[in-house]
């Protein structure tokens, strides 16, 4: 049986912040409207957390089983290091999706049949990542994937699991978020460009070339700011959510160590950094959301 630090390699716990980030963006959406409930909150975070720690398993294990991760440069995976084997890690798997399936079903109850699209939607979508016949993730639609069901999504979903009820500024939230959990990934693929190109793990990345994905990358971190004060400018998000821009300063260390750096350690702590980034970016929002 594997050890209880096995599980946490597996789980990634840098990342796990992309989960936590728009539920708190949602939940002060909510607040703002006067229809918070600490059952909804609760339920809806350990929901979240449940399946992004069930991608995590799935993403680990097929790239375990593809060889994929024979080379790479990053943390430890479980699989390809034999610490967890496929069959074990797929027992997690069920475990962590079926988790998040049974608290599921309290937020059906709360937020109706739309919950449980979104619920069956975002596991399909997670198995499919790097899993199936067509792994999305291995030909470029990992990003497209983290910014619908981790920004758009988990935000509008969050705040809709309240009263059944979503606002205009669900919709720059949710962009806002999307954007930093597809930066997460960049930086993540970014850093194995070559191993992944290697291995015939076509990611947005190897497709692209690294210097237009660092682009991209910017781009993401960046814009996920400034989409808030446009936002602003044109009233769907309070003038409080402006304080989103002090975490600016932030980005610009990642975006530079992402262009000049090629060491694993260096590109670790981008991609660690930017998870951070996105969670100080949504309590921003979420604090400013209230002012």
């Amino acid at each position: 049986m594997p050890e209880l630090s096995s599980w946490v390699i597996a789980a990634r716990p840098p990342t796990l912040w992309a989960a936590v980030a728009p539920v708190l963006v949602g939940t002060s959406l909510a607040l703002r409207s006067d229809v918070f409930r600490w059952d909804a909150f609760v339920a809806t975070m350990l929901a979240a957390l449940l399946i992004q720690i069930g991608v995590n398993f799935a993403n680990d294990v097929a790239d375990g089983t593809r060889g994929t991760d024979e080379h790479r440069i990053g943390p430890t995976r479980a699989v390809a290091a034999g610490l967890i084997t496929p069959r074990q890690m797929w027992g997690g798997i069920a475990l962590a999706f079926g988790l998040a399936a049974a608290v599921g079903l309290y937020l059906i109850y709360l937020g109706g049949v739309w919950i449980l699209v979104i619920g069956i939607a975002s596991i399909i979508a997670a198995l499919g990542y790097t899993n199936g016949p067509v792994p999305y993730g291995y030909y470029g639609l990992g990003e497209l994937f983290v910014f619908v069901f981790f920004g758009l999504v988990a935000t509008a979903g969050t705040r809709y699991v309240f009263d059944r009820s979503l606002e205009i500024g669900v919709g720059p939230s949710g962009v806002a978020m999307g954007l930093l959990a597809s930066a997460i990934l960049l930086a993540n693929n970014v850093r194995d460009v070559d191993t992944d190109r290697d291995a015939g793990k076509r990611t947005l990345a190897v497709i692209l070339g690294r210097g237009v994905a660092v682009g991209l990358y910017a781009f993401c971190v960046l814009g996920s700011v400034l989409i808030v004060a446009v936002a602003v400018g044109f009233d769907w998000l309070p003038a409080g959510a402006l304080i989103t821009l002090l975490a600016l300063p932030l980005g610009v260390p990642l975006i530079r160590t992402l262009r000049t750096e090629r060491s694993g350690p260096a590109l670790i702590g981008v991609l660690k950094g930017t998870a951070r980034l996105q969670l100080v970016v949504g309590v921003l929002l979420a604090i400013g959301i209230q002012i």
